[in-house]
């Protein structure tokens, strides 16, 4: 086993249709916003999604923008958001002038607690992201109960859960609408990209409408709103086409790569799992674990360095958003304690998880977790 060659925590699996369709694209001379891989792809992915329809954008955080610029979302207004979280989810409530609001998360799942949501509902507030958070999903009824409950309406932040389920029911049909990332290591990848799926026909008008410059797409050049120019193009769209073509074969790959993880760290002291829920079939995108420094005997970070001077690239968990410099004061100011947040972004470490790993190379990586326990 060579071990110096590097493991890095990510890498796509480009060896379908991916060169084929490109190809094809640039041969087609459709390379920007429109084709027919365009096309292709929106039908198929909200399809896959039990929704609709779907709309392509950019990337995942314009997802999110577009969102909540169609939902009408604005200054002095509200959303609730978990705080263990990427970033992208609450820097697009700021981009329309509103403020996150931060929430715990369930210890069993890792997303939004529905019992601390309830609790931070004011006047203000007009409605709540739901992070499918490292590929499992939240729970999506009892959140959308809150919802109804205070007239607030949802969406599922489900950049790293594609083709998840909840009871059954699969990730982008839960609420009003949700959005996707196809960012270089998700499950789906064209480098950057992302999508919206949603069943409401205005809603999904108001949101082409946006992404399209606010462009009236029955008069030329004319301009009934300042919109945004978040298309995604044709030739990013035939790498997607592809990859939905072995989907299936891409997630049982991931699935065995965590199996494996599973089988071979089971009796590491000190070392916890993503926990499952009864009702969830979570989406395998990056392997989480968490680290209690006093049971394995070394910090996260300090695995994380030695596991890095042997060539094996990690994450840590997302830092606390409520604890980031643009959102600290305000979430002070509001009294916001959010306990769980705080200790899972502390211990908590992904491992590389891409279907190119061979099961040599899990074994080198679980080894050395292994080896380097005091």
């Amino acid at each position: 086993m060579n071990v110096t060659v590097k493991i890095p925590i990510s890498e796509p699996d480009l060896t379908g249709n991916e060169e084929a369709y490109v190809a094809e694209a640039v041969r087609s001379t459709w390379i920007s916003s429109s084709g027919a891989f365009v096309e292709r792809f929106e039908r198929e992915f909200a399809e896959a999604c039990a929704s609709r329809s779907a709309v392509s954008t950019s990337n995942g955080t314009a997802a999110l923008h577009l969102a909540l610029l169609a939902l009408g979302v604005g200054p002095g207004d509200e959303v609730l958001v978990p705080s263990l979280t990427y970033i992208a989810t609450a820097n697009a409530v700021r981009y329309v002038g509103a403020e996150p609001v931060f929430a715990d998360v369930d210890p069993l799942t890792w997303c939004l607690d529905p019992e601390d949501l309830a609790g931070r509902v004011t006047p203000r507030t007009r409605g709540i992201i739901a992070v499918h958070l490292y590929g499992h999903p939240a729970d999506m009824d009892a959140i959308n109960q809150v919802a109804e409950a205070h007239g607030l309406w949802v969406v599922e932040d489900a950049a790293e859960a594609h083709f998840a389920r909840y009871k059954g029911r699969t990730v982008g049909s839960l609420a009003r609408l949700a959005t996707f990332s196809f960012y270089g290591n998700k499950i789906l990848t064209c480098g950057e990209g992302g999508a919206l799926t949603l069943d409401d026909p205005e809603l999904e008008e108001r949101i082409r409408l946006f992404r399209n410059q606010g462009a009236d797409p029955r008069q030329r050049y004319f301009f009934p709103v300042t919109g945004y120019n978040f298309r995604l193009t044709n030739v990013a769209c035939a790498l997607l086409c592809a990859q939905m073509e072995r989907r299936e074969s891409l997630i049982a790959r991931r699935q065995q790569i965590f199996e494996t993880y599973e089988a071979l760290l089971a009796d590491v002291p000190g070392l916890g799992f993503q926990p499952v829920a009864e009702w969830a079939t979570p989406a395998p995108w990056l392997f989480s674990m968490t680290v209690d420094e006093r049971v394995y005997g070394r910090p996260r970070d300090a695995l994380m360095a030695e596991l890095a001077a042997q060539g094996i690239e990690t994450r840590p968990f997302f830092m606390a958003l409520h604890r980031l410099p643009p959102f600290q004061k305000a979430s002070q100011e509001r009294g916001e304690t959010l306990p769980v947040t705080d200790r899972l972004s502390l211990c908590g470490l992904n491992l590389p998880s891409y279907p190119g790993l061979r099961d040599d190379d899990l074994r080198r990586i679980a080894g050395a977790i292994k080896r380097l326990r005091k």
